[in-house]
């Protein structure tokens, strides 16, 4: 079996993301005006839900401003992700697919020791790379697939023929 190959793929702000993300917030915002439009009296829990919907709405917004550009790159073994902020560099990651619609991916990188990094990326990007990128982010390392190759490998004698 083969491994992946080294891919470097370009990571910045997602039409994808921020349509689903919008859709999002206007069902959730649609579902909180039915319902303080089919409860009739206006109260403090009325208040509360439209200011929750509100500040949802401005925490996405900052929060896909703030999304910048920059690569990730898969060596085989490790991903990391660089970008134009020093603060942002993400070295010897792991890479899990959280949602896959084919064309745009949820990606979640964790870094030992730190909080994990949710990274949207789609085709549209660099769709020349988008297969090698799909096929690094759903193979085993290198390491890992070397290892349980062969199992019996590692519990051998040192003196065995």
């Amino acid at each position: 079996m083969h491994s992946a190959p080294s891919v470097t793929y370009p990571v910045g702000r997602s039409r994808g993301a921020t349509r689903i993300l919008v859709a999002l917030w206007a069902l959730g915002a649609l579902c909180a005006g039915a319902s303080c439009y089919l409860f009739d009296s206006f109260g403090w829990r009325h208040l509360l839900l439209v200011l929750s919907v509100v500040f949802a709405g401005v925490a996405a917004g900052f929060g896909l401003r703030q999304e910048g550009a920059g690569d990730l790159h898969f060596d085989g073994l490790h991903w990391s992700l660089t970008s134009s902020h020093a603060s942002r560099v993400v070295r010897a990651a792991r890479v899990c697919a959280a949602l896959d619609f084919q064309s745009l991916m949820l990606l979640r990188l964790s870094e030992p020791g730190r909080a994990g990094r949710w990274i949207w990326i789609e085709q549209r990007a660099m769709p020349e790379r988008w297969r090698d990128l799909r096929r690094a982010v759903y193979s085993r390392p290198a390491a890992a697939a070397a290892h349980t190759a062969d199992p019996w490998r590692a519990t051998a004698p040192a003196d065995a023929p």
